[in-house]
């Protein structure tokens, strides 16, 4: 049995399988799932887990070479937003499209991480990184 950092098998499996280059994204409850793309739902109730909170464990174990998120997140959650920010690597590049365009680029995610999040526009597309 694990004794620390994250439980879950599914998501353990996934984080394994991510090789650089390939794309994960973290999402708010509502987010659409593209048909063919592997769906690890957390959310169990309202909030939990948050989205900032699964973000920080990820981002202790991905390598993340950059993250692309929905222009809206700034408009309307922006101080949300910018804690989700704080969480990437130093460096990280950081890009903005259209909601509707960060839902299009999902569909090429090796899986979509759902978390029970209800804060509008809380989504991360993270590009995986190399370790050397």
């Amino acid at each position: 049995m694990l004794k620390t950092g994250i439980f879950h098998p599914q998501l353990l499996r996934v984080l394994g399988e991510i090789r650089h280059k390939d794309l994960l994204v973290i999402g708010d409850a509502g987010l659409p799932i593209p048909k063919g793309v592997e769906r690890i739902d957390l959310g169990w109730k309202q909030g939990s887990p948050g989205y900032l909170e699964v973000l920080e464990e990820i981002a202790k174990v991905l390598v993340i070479e950059s993250a692309t998120f929905a222009t809206e997140a700034l408009e309307v959650s922006p101080d949300f937003h910018k804690e989700a920010l704080k969480l990437l690597p130093e460096g990280a590049p950081v890009s903005y499209v259209p909601h509707t365009e960060l839902k299009e680029i999902s569909a090429g995610a090796k899986a979509i991480i759902l978390t029970g999040e209800f804060t509008p526009y809380t989504n991360v597309v993270l590009t995986a990184g190399c370790a050397y």
